[in-house]
């Protein structure tokens, strides 16, 4: 069964390989996005040396790197899983020997370590030639940096494949999955730092799962987190983890006897 799984994440990558050229120019236009967003936050800083407790050199590493992570957390299992409840292809899905969670779960691995091989380091490489990107010298916080970027992907992945089993319940859920895109694009720090935010604000989005993936690794990866804090955050990524898997386990318990076929 485990070999099974493994299969499911080479198939993704080798399927994922097959477009690579989508891929390469998608540095060029993430390259632009970063540079754009660059030069915006250099603009509002003006002569400020800090806002936000980050400074000029650290919200330009933070935009980098962030955009760059999202492209290996990203994906679109949510759109898959709604398709397949739509089509009815999904009931082939629950005879089949494996758990078709995790089966959904290693497809966005495969996906995700494709695009980090051959999108995010290649455009962070980029990055760092056109902008003033400041990298880490401490192993230590690479380390870190990469498990907790791990983790971002498995839980957008786990709020992907909730909001994807929605469909067994509204059949048609594409305006959540739009909702869920814009709201864990903004919430989860990627266009905003949550430290930019009012402090009422901040302390409402520190409550939700958005903020474990997107800015707490970014805070990490830039130094606006150190020390003990490092372990800290990372055990709010853990927390998240094993949360979702609650409204995940009872979402796809209750779909298992929901399920009907739209169509002919």
């Amino acid at each position: 069964m485990y070999s099974a799984y493994m299969d499911m994440i080479r198939i993704r990558f080798l399927m994922m390989l097959a477009y690579r050229v989508n891929y390469y120019s998608g540095i060029i236009i993430y390259a632009l996005n970063i540079g754009a967003y660059y030069f915006l936050w250099k603009a509002i800083y003006g002569t400020n040396e800090t806002l936000g407790g980050m400074t000029v050199a650290q919200i330009t590493t933070y935009v980098a790197v962030s955009w760059m992570a999202r492209a290996f957390y990203f994906n679109n299992l949510d759109r898959e899983i709604a398709n397949e409840i739509k089509d009815g292809s999904v009931a082939i899905q629950f005879i089949r020997p494996y758990n078709y969670i995790i089966v959904k779960m290693m497809q966005g691995l495969g996906e995700g370590l494709f695009r980090f091989f051959l999108f995010s380091i290649p455009g962070m490489v980029v990055i760092s030639l056109l902008i003033p990107v400041k990298l880490p010298t401490d192993p230590e916080v690479w380390g870190i940096f990469l498990l907790m970027l791990f983790f971002s992907f498995l839980i957008n992945s786990q709020i992907n494949i909730i909001t994807g089993l929605f469909a067994f319940f509204l059949e048609n859920n594409e305006g959540m999955m739009r909702m869920k895109r814009v709201m864990v694009d903004l919430f989860s720090g990627l266009i905003v730092p949550m430290s930019f935010f009012p402090g009422w604000a901040e302390g409402i989005l520190k409550l939700l799962p958005f903020q474990a993936i997107t800015y707490l690794p970014g805070a990490v990866f830039t130094g606006k987190v150190s020390g003990n804090a490092v372990y800290q955050v990372f055990g709010v990524q853990l927390l998240w983890f094993v949360l979702l898997i609650i409204p995940l386990y009872l979402l796809w318990r209750g779909a298992r006897t929901r399920l009907f076929v739209q169509g002919g």
